[in-house]
């Protein structure tokens, strides 16, 4: 195996492909990337056996060469120690050649000798049949996993809440996350929906690497979803995910339907607030902040701590409709759910001092998010 490569292009795919690789993983031949080259190009695999990622560098793009073939063939390296190589060489041009498992690494006049292991080591790809198929662009990709994944359960405890409920029926994709206390949900309609509807949980570590991979642009990533695995094709790369076993528990019945104090504000002069406020908020109580609604078109956040002081902030309403009300809840969740909504004007709708309220956007229903309040009044 021999060829030439440019550094930034081999770089660039290298980067996308330790997402998936752990120095802590069962199988020692995972800590390593594969490589095979091909007359088409270069992919690169890099695995922990929850996650898998392929990356492929063509010979050539829009005109320009990337890869000089000299020799087809595959190899795995050892990917730290590779990546670091690669990030650390002298020039833009690399040369790679391979003998009986000896890799050689030419830069300028730089020059590595590297011991490789013999590519039939490394675990076949998880064969994903297309049961369910459909497709999103990747800046609504990310999105998606941005206003969802951060309500994940981080306790083991329940695995099944450690993932994203993704489910559709006839007209739209719905996808859930929540840790018990809080909840995020986001829908979609797919310009192309499945043939037949699915439920699947996707865990909330692989949705954070894909969204570290997709670009912020309209090019459309490809969702296949098969049994225990799902894929999503992007222009270069594929990653695939296995799926969460077990039951999703039914969170539409967590979601009022009736209300008795509604305020419209301005997300983003609420979420500074209550940043404000939690900066006094004790770290033993959970970093809880105080919100109250008593007449008029103002509100009120405040947080108290005895050791260090108290902090109280009027913030003009758009509007208040409903019951008074005085309620605690954690500062991080709201901050949390008012970055998903990102800065536009939000209605919260609250069922009461001990009952779970949600915020929506006053632009679109899509993006709902539910927190759980905490007893302190």
């Amino acid at each position: 195996m021999k060829f030439e490569i440019m550094r930034d292009w081999l770089l660039e795919g290298l980067n996308d492909v330790m997402k998936a690789i752990s120095q802590k993983v069962a199988n020692p031949i995972l800590t390593g990337v594969k490589m095979d080259v091909n007359e088409k190009g270069l992919t690169m695999t890099g695995s922990d056996s929850d996650i898998t990622i392929c990356t492929f560098i063509p010979v050539e793009q829009d005109g320009e060469q990337i890869i000089r073939v000299i020799e087809s063939g595959s190899i795995i390296l050892q990917a730290k120690v590779f990546s670091e190589i690669v990030r650390k060489l002298p020039t833009n041009d690399v040369t790679i050649e391979v003998e009986n498992m000896q890799t050689h690494i030419q830069s300028g006049k730089s020059e590595f000798h590297l011991i490789g292991s013999n590519s039939d080591e490394y675990p076949v790809l998880p064969n994903v049949k297309d049961e369910y198929r459909f497709s999103l662009p990747s800046d609504l990709m990310k999105s998606i996993i941005k206003e969802t994944v951060f309500a994940v359960s981080q306790q083991e405890t329940r695995p099944i809440l450690t993932g994203v409920h993704w489910e559709t029926d006839e007209e739209k994709l719905v996808c859930v996350a929540t840790d018990s206390h809080r909840l995020a949900r986001r829908e979609i309609v797919p310009e192309m929906m499945p043939e037949s509807p699915f439920s699947v949980v996707i865990p909330g570590k692989s949705l954070q690497e894909l969204n570290k991979i997709l670009e912020d642009n309209s090019d459309v990533v490809e969702i296949v979803i098969a049994d225990q695995q799902v894929l999503f094709k992007s222009r270069n790369v594929l990653f695939y995910s296995r799926l969460l076993e077990g039951n999703y528990p039914d969170t539409s019945r967590l979601i009022p339907s009736e209300y008795k104090t509604t305020v419209q504000v301005n997300g983003r002069k609420l979420l500074q607030a209550i940043d404000r406020a939690s900066l006094l908020a004790r770290e033993d109580r959970n970093n809880i902040v105080r919100f109250s609604a008593e007449g008029g078109n103002v509100i009120e956040v405040s947080s108290n701590s005895p050791e260090i002081g108290k902090v109280e902030e009027l913030i003009e309403a758009i509007d208040v409709n409903g019951e008074d009300l005085k309620i605690s809840f954690s500062a991080k969740y709201m901050m949390d759910a008012l970055k998903a909504i990102e800065g536009q004007d939000i209605a919260i709708h609250f069922t009461g001092a001990m009952r779970p309220f949600i915020l929506k956007s006053m632009e679109s229903d899509a993006i709902l998010q539910l927190i759980l309040p905490v007893r302190t009044f």
